[in-house]
């Protein structure tokens, strides 16, 4: 399998696994999340090292090592992105594996088994146009001060959703317009659906404009913009114009 497949593939059977334990029947919660982050990312490390022994690995649920630093191609996974979501019985959680090479989000997929899609960056669809009203997605439980700030500015309506996976992806699916995140991310949670993006021609940065660097030592990446490429100026602008007082701590 090319990286794509490869990636395409474990997210997929990644989502199932996840689907299993859940249906089970045994967990409820926070130990239906539990069971699902350990069970999933087990199979994904698992996976990755013997079909790609050479490259560098991180993952959320397994304690990092500092060998993947000299590593051109690191595979950055998320098992279960959105815990909260998929131990509620959610939709909106997704599983997240990205290949990072020489830092850049260069291969992806992103699994929404709630949905039984699989986005990924070999297969780049259509984006579908936006409407006259722009649609900002917006983490459901706390929304970041910057995104609803923007938001307002912009006169955009505000969809709440779960987890980061789901909320980029649903620009590419057309359920919203501009992802607009600053309460705190790590790369894991970004790796993956921003490869998957930038294949469907999307804009993806820091909310300074600056680029997104993986593989870093440290690995906390706190804040993302992914629109489509027509906003992404007025978008930035409307954040560096922002008063203190609307800016995450």
């Amino acid at each position: 399998m090319t990286d794509a497949e490869l990636a395409a593939h474990l997210a997929r059977e990644a989502g199932r696994i996840l689907l299993t334990v859940r249906e089970s029947g045994m967990f409820e919660g926070k130990a239906l999340g539990k069971a699902g982050d350990q069970t999933a990312n087990q199979f994904l490390v698992h996976a990755l090292r013997q079909q790609r022994p050479d490259d560098g690995l991180l993952s959320e649920e397994s304690k990092d090592t500092p060998e993947r630093l000299d590593i051109e191609r690191v595979w950055i996974v998320d098992p279960v992105d959105g815990t909260r979501e998929y131990g509620e019985k959610r939709a909106d959680w997704a599983v997240h594996v990205g290949l990072s090479i020489n830092g850049v989000a260069s291969v992806g997929a992103v699994a929404l088994p709630g949905c039984d899609a699989v986005l990924r960056s070999d297969q780049p669809a259509v984006v579908p146009s936006a409407p006259e009203r722009l649609r900002m997605v917006v983490s459901r439980t706390r929304p970041a001060a910057e995104a609803t700030a923007v938001a307002e500015r912009l006169s955009a309506e505000l969809v709440p959703m779960g987890s980061a996976g789901a909320k980029a992806m649903a620009i590419i699916r057309g359920e919203a317009d501009i992802y607009l995140h600053s309460g705190g991310q790590f790369e894991w949670d970004s790796c993956a659906p921003v490869a998957v993006a930038l294949a469907h021609g999307l804009h993806c940065s820091r909310i300074d404009g600056s680029p997104l660097v993986y593989n870093q030592r440290d690995t906390y990446l706190p804040d993302l913009l992914i629109c489509r490429p027509e906003h992404a100026e007025r978008v930035l602008g409307e954040v560096a114009g922002l008063p203190a007082d609307k800016r995450t701590a």
